[in-house]
């Protein structure tokens, strides 16, 4: 039987978690965080919610060397609760990957126009009022195309592409921002918080599990490593994600806030380029951060889409969804339809717009806390050593208080209609895909 191509490195391993972590929202999503949580509430808030995920991160490194398998949270639910459990955390994990594609897809028209305003034109519809312009929906649907086909290719292929968009984005992050505080003042600082502190910190602790999603999918990688890799080595990559991910979004937040006004500035498109532009005086500077969010688009779009092909690929090796999609291709050893499926599926949803897209990613963030409630739940029933049980009981308590952050009406930031909505469709969508799935099966998966 052909097995997937066991050809990546430790440095591809981190390259696919802190790349499949950092994408743009840095860039077009900064006037939120700070209007969230101030300056200080969302340094506070990334930092604070960064370090939570610590103990996950650490469930994720022992669970992976015990059971190196692709369908990660499916396979280690699998091993203490029944399969409706394993497949429902399963299928959330495939929602919290695959949801940041379509959304990456749809950014790079936005950056491109930021660049070149003429492809603002020739609108074709509107959703929610927001206009779905076609040069952007050209330029996105190549680009998914493009990544599409070289995931298809092969994953070495495509490691490569990883690891030189993710250091091509921290080498161009050191510059711009070493240019950027040159010129700032610590008077840009205030307001420190916008809802007091406690409120302000919360609600940016609530977007961090959308944000910081990505660690996770060090693990789906699992069966693609080297012969002569060290299973310790998966930790080592995953705490590596998560510590520079802290780092990334603490001090890009503390040099918006340092390098212009930014209470100022909150009403501008691409708010972050804008304040450097505004502390530097040259349009240079914006180019700079553009090609650093160029290559973060670029890097993020294509981790994901690595881990969601994976995720899917293996529910269907087990026969949880339909089998076809877990066939390797017998040349690439790739999950070629896993990958297919994965990037029609993202042609598909770019042509709902940002405006529908919003709220679908608020779910990925409560996805992805499913995913990590169930695998931590799992090692903990595993009864390993008892610190160890404590560490898995932790990320159980951090999981599940960053899902009800988002679901009990009383907290603020809580799901709209929207977003139940959303849930509600992708929960619906599974569940036809498991009654078919083993309606082909016979009855049996």
């Amino acid at each position: 039987m052909t097995t997937l191509a066991r050809k990546l490195r430790a440095v591809d391993y981190f390259a696919l978690g802190w790349g499949a972590m950092v994408g743009v929202g840095w860039l077009v999503v900064m006037d939120d965080w700070l209007l969230r949580g101030g300056t200080l509430g969302a340094i506070l808030g990334f930092a604070i919610g960064g370090a939570l995920l610590l103990p996950i991160g650490f469930v994720y490194g022992r669970l992976v060397a015990a059971i190196p398998d692709a369908s990660a949270e499916v396979a280690y639910t699998a091993k203490v609760f029944p399969q409706s459990i394993s497949f429902a955390t399963g299928w959330m994990m495939v929602l919290a990957y695959f949801i940041v594609c379509p959304w990456e897809a749809v950014a790079i028209g936005r950056i491109a126009s930021y660049i070149f305003p003429a492809l603002d034109s020739m609108e074709l519809y509107r959703i929610a009022g927001r206009p779905v312009y076609l040069p952007h929906l050209v330029i996105g649907l190549g680009l998914t195309a493009l990544l599409t086909a070289m995931n298809y290719r092969g994953i070495r292929l495509s490691a490569t592409f990883q690891n030189w968009t993710t250091f091509g984005t921290l080498a161009l992050f050191l510059l711009f921002v070493a240019c950027g505080v040159s010129k700032g003042s610590p008077r840009n600082f205030p307001p420190l918080f916008t809802q007091g502190g406690f409120v302000s910190v919360l609600l940016v602790i609530q977007i961090v599990p959308y944000f910081m999603t990505g660690f996770e999918a060090v693990v789906k990688g699992a069966e693609e490593a080297r012969p002569e890799f060290h299973s310790r080595q998966f930790l080592t990559a995953i705490w590596m994600a998560i510590v520079v991910g802290i780092l990334f979004y603490t001090i890009i937040i503390a040099a918006v806030g340092f390098v212009a006004p930014w209470h100022e500035l909150t009403g501008e498109k691409f708010m972050t380029a804008v304040a450097f532009q505004h502390a530097i005086g040259s349009r240079w500077i914006v180019s700079l951060i553009l090609a650093a969010a160029l290559l973060s688009l670029l890097k993020v779009f294509n981790g994901n889409l690595v881990a969601a092909s994976r995720v899917l690929f293996a529910m269907g090796r087990r026969g949880l969804v339909d089998q076809r999609v877990g066939e390797v291709h017998p040349q690439n050893q790739t999950p070629s339809v896993a990958v297919f499926c994965i990037g029609l599926a993202t042609a598909v949803c770019m042509f709902l717009g940002d405006a529908i897209l919003v709220p679908i990613t608020e779910v990925g963030s409560v996805a992805s806390a499913i995913g990590w409630l169930g695998t931590c739940a799992a090692y903990y029933c595993m009864r390993p050593r008892p610190l160890e049980r404590v560490v898995a009981m932790t990320g159980v308590v951090v999981s599940l208080l960053m899902i009800l952050m988002k679901i009990v009406p009383a907290v603020p930031g809580h799901f709209s209609s929207y977003e139940w909505l959303a849930l509600g469709v992708w929960s619906l969508m599974g569940l036809t895909l498991a009654w078919r799935a083993r309606a082909l099966n016979g009855g049996r998966t």
